[in-house]
Order: structure tokens, then sequence, then C-alpha cells
């Protein structure tokens, strides 16, 4: 398999945080990650995701009446001298084994979290510290923040988020978010969404898109693939690098 295809890779950089890739296909992944620093970039934003989703659910205790019941599911009962059925009973095997297993392994993960993500990972998720990026805060004439711009350190996406009202367009027009670095011409690095977030795919990491970038200007278009920003800049700001 030629692993190209970026929603693929997003797909399987999930499945392996979630923990649902599994046998040939997490180690070939694995393999992948040690190989290629954007897979790496995609498998740090789902950490840091379904981190977010850990932190936000508070511990439960099991209650003694589930306990039981997972006990009954797993704990085969003495068979009878001679039973057929002592011969072919698998012990602990289907669904009751399953859970009995998820809630080890959840409760082993609260307890300590440390035999499961790396010191950077805890940081990222509990606050203390964010996952290297590029980052940017776009503002409009008045100085109200209007997008943020946001990439891993070597990822291969682009999010913009929009964080107000940012102009009205007229018929054909589109907003377009440029790159200006300190030397040399802009080039465009997608289209911005009339609201909400979306999320762009880059044609090279952005270590080595943005890592000469000062300045990110947003502007008013009418071609579909302008090689050169307007006069008509809607939003400016720095970009930003987080570490």
């Amino acid at each position: 398999m030629r692993y190209t295809d970026t929603r693929l890779l997003d797909e399987l950089a999930a499945a392996y945080v979630l923990g649902t890739l599994a046998g040939g296909a997490r180690r070939r992944f694995e393999r992948l990650q040690r190989d290629r620093s954007d897979v790496r970039g995609l498998v740090a934003q789902w950490e840091e995701r379904l981190g977010r989703l850990a932190q936000s659910v508070p511990p439960q205790q099991p209650s003694a009446r589930l306990w039981r019941a997972i006990a009954a599911r797993t704990q085969p009962a003495p068979a009878r001298s001679g039973s057929v059925s002592s011969w072919l009973r698998p012990a602990g095997f289907g669904l009751g084994g399953v859970v009995a297993g998820v809630i080890a392994a959840s409760t082993l993960f609260f307890a300590a979290p440390g035999l499961f993500v790396t010191s950077d990972q805890l940081a990222m998720r509990s606050g203390e510290r964010l996952p290297q990026s590029y980052v940017g805060v776009l503002t409009d004439v008045a100085g109200n923040g209007r997008l943020l711009v946001s990439s891993l350190r070597h990822g291969r996406t682009l999010t913009l988020k929009v964080l107000g009202p940012i102009a009205s367009l007229a018929e054909g027009e589109r907003l377009v978010l440029w790159a200006v670095p300190a030397e040399g011409p802009a080039f465009a690095m997608g289209v911005v969404p009339a609201s909400g977030t979306a999320v762009s795919l880059l044609p090279d990491t952005s270590e080595k898109l943005l890592s000469k970038v000062s300045r990110l200007i947003v502007t008013r278009e009418t071609a579909s693939a302008p090689a050169m920003p307007s006069a008509a800049v809607v939003l400016s700001g720095n970009c930003a690098k987080l570490w």
C-alpha cells in the first residue's frame, strides 16, 4: 500500500490513537511514523483531541453490582465432574471479557497515565505545554481578532477558525489566506471559510512552508487561482512559532 492519501493517513492515525488499529496494520503504521514526520504530526493531533475528551470525562467508580455482573460473565461456574461443557467452555471469552478489559485499562489509564503517553503529551493535555505549531491571529482594520490560523510544525494540514464576521462578499468573490515571507513573493495558503472551522491540505510540511514567513494576510479575490494578492487586504497578522 502506498500511503499517499491524506484522508487515509488521518483515519489510520485516529484508529492508532484510539487503539483500534491492531496486528500487522498497527506495526506497519508504527514503522511509517518513524519514517515520516507528517504522520507523526497527524498522530499528535489526534492525541491532543482525544486527550481533551478524556479530561472532560469525570472518573467513575464501578459499583459492586457491576463487578459482580462482570465476574458472572467472565468467571465460569465450577463445572460438574464429567460435564461436556467443562471441556468446551473457554474461560473469560465473550463480551464480558471485553468489558472487563476495557474497565481495567481505563482504570489503569487514569491511575497511571504515564504508562501510556509520554511526558510531553501529558504536559500538552494538562495545558502546561502546547504542541509545536505555527499560529497566527488575524485582525481587521479595527484590531478585532477575526481569524485563527494554526498548523503543527511538521504537519501537512492547515486549520482556519473564523472568530467573528469578516467581510461581506460580492458575487464571485472569496477570501484567500496568503503567507508573506520576509524575502520573496507571497503565496496562497487556502480559502477562508465564511464561518466555523475548515481544514485544508498543504503541498508540503508547514515547517518548510512557514519557517521564513513573518506575516499572514487575507484578501478579496475573484480569480480561481490568483498568482499574487490583490490590494484589497481584509485581515492581517503575524505568523508566530510556538516552541
